[in-house]
């Protein structure tokens, strides 16, 4: 699923009120974040990142090594953050209705 520029701004401006909820750490992308990632994303369908100071990848690559091993979309990349998005197919969340390209 490739986003349209209207879309990548509507879920940039949603990623603004949210706090990280993952961390990438000494590991860079293990396993172990690649799993968390992706409940979170099935539970939320949008989630910020952390890359920290001692992690080996910064965050471009981080997010798109994350993106690709998920199948999600990298929205955006500040800093030592950024945010991926993956439409969820869980029960009981309200999905993100995105605007029409």
């Amino acid at each position: 699923m490739v986003l349209a520029k209207k879309q990548v701004k509507q879920l940039r401006g949603l990623a603004n009120g949210i706090s990280p909820s993952l961390w990438i750490g000494k590991e860079g992308v293990s396993e172990a974040a690649a799993k968390q990632a992706s409940q979170t994303l099935d539970a939320h369908e949008l989630i910020k990142c952390v890359v920290q100071d001692g992690s080996p990848v910064d965050a471009r690559e981080a997010g798109e090594a994350l993106a690709a091993q998920l199948n999600a979309e990298l929205v955006q990349v500040i800093g030592r953050r950024f945010v991926l998005f993956r439409a969820s197919s869980k029960e009981g969340i309200k999905p993100i209705q995105l605007v029409r390209a």
